[in-house]
């Protein structure tokens, strides 16, 4: 019987580190969304950046347009001036010149002013653009350790699928049916004992049984979780 026990830790041990490993695979996706979350944030800021500087582009070009438009009025305007006749007609002309003259100093400003926001901004984008980058490398490099986990992972996992089919196989299948039914409920089938407490539950058990239970020589079960208790002095053995 003791045999026994000692084949249902083992199992126990090997469908935990199964479940740990499993564990780990499964959590990979939530682990890169998690990571990837700055590099969302910094693509955000850096579209974000990205239209206020097409804007401030689209502004230039629009206020370089008009500049032309009313440089190409005051041309034509002062082409008119052979065909004034009154010194009214002249002076009205002038007028005419320097609001269109006034106009185009007020659009110079603005189009300057509009240049030394894009200048800021481009170097704010460049900055963003570095962020990304770094970011982005910043998950490469973890997808790729995350990728040699997994596959170091999955490789002993096979491993381990074979280990248990053969614990498997060895066990008598009534109690393997009691050891499934148990580590379906709550991936812990297998527990030890100490000083008469259950340590998976770690509700107390009775004197009496727990002197059975140290003599390793029958399957006992807590009287509260039900899984199947064994007694070891080995602290290092795993059970819980």
């Amino acid at each position: 019987m003791k045999d026994l026990i000692r084949l249902l830790i083992k199992l126990q041990d090997v469908d935990s580190r199964m479940f740990e490993k499993s564990l780990f695979i499964d959590k990979v996706p939530a682990r890169i969304y998690e990571v990837g979350e700055p590099l969302k944030q910094a693509n955000l800021e850096l579209e974000k950046i990205k239209e206020k500087n097409e804007g401030l582009i689209k502004r230039k070009k629009e206020k370089e347009k008009l500049l032309e438009e009313i440089s190409e009025k005051i041309k034509k305007t002062k082409a008119r001036v052979a065909d004034i006749k009154t010194n009214k007609e002249y002076q009205a002309h002038l007028k005419e010149i320097e609001s269109s003259e006034t106009e185009i100093s007020k659009i110079e400003e603005e189009i300057l002013l509009i240049m030394e926001d894009l200048d800021n901004s481009m170097k704010l984008q460049k900055e963003k653009d570095e962020r990304v980058k770094i970011e982005v490398e910043k998950i490469n490099a973890f997808k790729k350790k995350l990728d040699q986990e997994v596959e170091g992972y999955q490789k002993e996992l096979s491993l381990l699928k074979e280990e248990r089919s053969e614990l498997g196989r060895r066990i008598d299948p009534e109690i393997y049916g009691l050891y499934m039914t148990l580590i379906n409920m709550g991936g812990v089938a297998v527990t030890r004992t100490k000083n008469e407490i259950c340590m998976g539950c770690n509700m107390n058990i009775p004197p009496q049984l727990f002197v059975e239970i140290k003599k390793n020589e029958e399957i006992f079960q807590c009287p509260q979780c039900r899984r199947i208790l064994y007694y070891s002095e080995d602290l290092s053995q795993n059970g819980k």
